[in-house]
């Protein structure tokens, strides 16, 4: 075996997103293109010689192909060993758990989350730091400065690992363990959650279905639910991940998982729905007849959290990001604890993490966390949930009613307008930038404008600034408008605009969602110009 210095020019456009480098393959098949970056990741770490980095993906198309460039660069860079999972495989939340369990440097992400597979789709790859957390934003424009400035990358010759075989292999002075992907994870699961509860409710005739969407989070359900609970073969469907997640756009929301709200509207549902997306760091739950927000499973899960072992003497704060609903912010200050609003990303919950100030975090894009590692975790809520219903017995309808009823609903919807042109997406964010200084005070339709503003997140830990993290038009009774480009597509531009209207009054928290939320949907559309600066009538996705 032999370490070469190869020849490379910069490739633009590698600049990391929310969360990661995410393009599609046929950019990462390009001659170097991974391995610039990867190259740019060694360059701005400066000590990991002789210790442990942690590989893993989700199984989609390139992985295996991607994780042989990746183990033989480190090898060249003198790392000590790397522990890779099992086929290539180790979902987001396990990777962070294995990070954090062997006390590794850091670990490397392949995956584009939620974003369609196959030749024609998307891949990704991002790092994630000691704490098993995405990289800051100081290591990611790192690590983007270092990608314009390459002009060689170090790679040893050395032939494949066999990924299938778990045990120990050498390249050049580097250990390889191929380990079990799913052992450590469902070891911390279980230490977090009452797992015999679990089990007697299974025992008991309760079912469920779990959609693993063909993608990463199949073989975890399916050894912690299946195996572990004692759930009946077959809880798990679609659990077997696939280069292309089996033709599914495997996102979990009532959109993408179809088949799985299909069955929980059916006349012979299951008592409990769930689903994760490509790599089982989302999840969506579901009742009989009812999918449940993000933002709502976030607040239930707050103030239930006391049910699970792992969170017996309860919570120390929340945070969630800022265009997730307020619901878990009436919680909080029921329990009297922080709530902490960020910026997009969970990279932005890491210090308040590391720091103590928080034990859980939520988006309003299906993903939701807690302090056990530092990514979110969609299998993790799935057993929140169950262990919810597992000590108050309770349908996931009644669970939803009943929180409403004490702490009110937060109507919430977000309307995404995807693949629009980036230019014309920058002028509407541009042109609605100018417009905030004249809405404060404003009445619009039946609404009132508190204030407006471009969010700017100002890390209580480090003091750090983040500007420019979405448009805010805050109402005098709570609701909300928020606009912000999102940062985790591939083609042109994703507009997302979230709408949120608050409504404490129990008889009136049956109304249509998007019935309760058209007059601000409209307000929407006549301050921003969404159908004039995209040409369409509505949004590509509504969740």
């Amino acid at each position: 075996m032999t370490i070469h210095n190869v020849k490379t020019n910069p490739f633009a456009g590698q600049r990391p997103g929310t969360s990661g480098l995410r393009k599609k393959v046929a950019e990462f098949q390009q001659p170097g293109y991974l391995e610039n970056f990867v190259q740019a990741i060694f360059n701005t770490l400066t000590d990991y010689a002789g210790k442990t980095l942690v590989v893993g993906g989700d199984g989609r198309f390139y992985n295996r192909q991607a994780i042989q460039v990746i183990l033989r660069m480190a090898a060249a860079h003198g790392v000590g060993k790397v522990l890779v999972g099992q086929g290539g495989i180790l979902s987001t939340p396990a990777l962070s758990c294995v990070v954090r369990k062997a006390g590794a440097f850091g670990g490397i992400v392949l995956s584009a989350s939620h974003n369609p597979g196959g030749p024609q789709g998307d891949f990704g790859i991002k790092y994630n730091s000691s704490n098993g957390g995405p990289a800051s934003e100081r290591i990611t424009e790192a690590i983007y400065s270092n990608t314009l400035a390459l002009d060689s990358y170090s790679i040893s010759d050395a032939g494949p690992v066999d990924l299938d075989r778990r045990g120990l292999v050498r390249i050049e002075r580097m250990d390889v363990e191929v380990i079990d992907p799913v052992a450590d994870y469902a070891q911390l699961m279980e230490a977090l959650f009452d797992f015999d509860a679990i089990r007697a409710l299974f025992k008991g005739g309760f079912r469920m279905c779990f959609d693993g969407m063909g993608a990463v989070s199949g073989p975890y359900a399916r050894t912690i639910i299946e195996g572990m609970l004692g759930a009946p073969q077959g809880t798990v469907i679609n659990g077997t991940p696939l280069e292309d997640f089996g033709g599914h756009h495997p996102d979990p929301n009532p959109v993408n998982a179809a088949e799985l709200i299909a069955l929980m509207n059916g006349a012979n549902a299951p008592d409990f729905g769930a689903a994760s997306d490509g790599d089982a760091d989302r999840n969506m739950i579901v009742g009989r007849g009812i999918a449940v927000t993000p933002s709502d499973s976030l607040a239930i899960i707050a103030a239930n959290a006391r049910v699970a072992p792992g969170y017996r003497d309860g919570i120390v704060g929340i945070a969630r990001s800022m265009p997730t609903s307020s619901a878990a912010d009436r919680v909080a200050r029921a329990l009297g604890v922080p709530c902490y609003e960020t910026p997009t990303g969970w990279k932005y919950f890491g210090n308040l993490l590391d720091a103590g100030m928080v034990t859980l975090c939520g988006e309003e894009s299906y993903g939701t966390g807690s302090d056990h590692i530092r990514e979110k975790d969609g299998v993790w809520a799935v057993l929140f949930w169950l262990n919810l219903i597992a000590a108050n017995g309770k349908s996931v309808d009644a669970i939803v009613r009943e929180h409403w009823a004490r702490f009110g609903r937060n109507y919430y919807s977000r309307h995404d307008y995807e693949a629009v042109d980036a230019r014309a997406a920058a002028a509407l964010m541009t042109g609605l930038r100018a417009t905030l200084p004249a809405l404060a005070g404003k009445a619009i339709g039946s609404y009132s404008v508190d204030f407006a503003d471009d969010f700017l997140y100002t890390d209580p830990v480090d003091n750090s600034v983040s500007a420019q993290q979405g448009v805010r038009i805050v109402m005098t009774d709570g609701s909300r408008i928020v606009f912000r480009l999102s940062g985790t597509g591939t083609e042109g531009a994703t507009i997302r605009l979230y709408l949120e209207r608050y409504e404490a009054d129990p008889k009136n928290h049956a109304i249509p969602t998007q019935e309760a939320l058209a007059e601000l949907a409209a307000i929407a559309d006549s301050v921003a110009g969404l159908r004039a600066h995209t040409g369409r009538e509505g949004p590509t996705v509504v969740t």
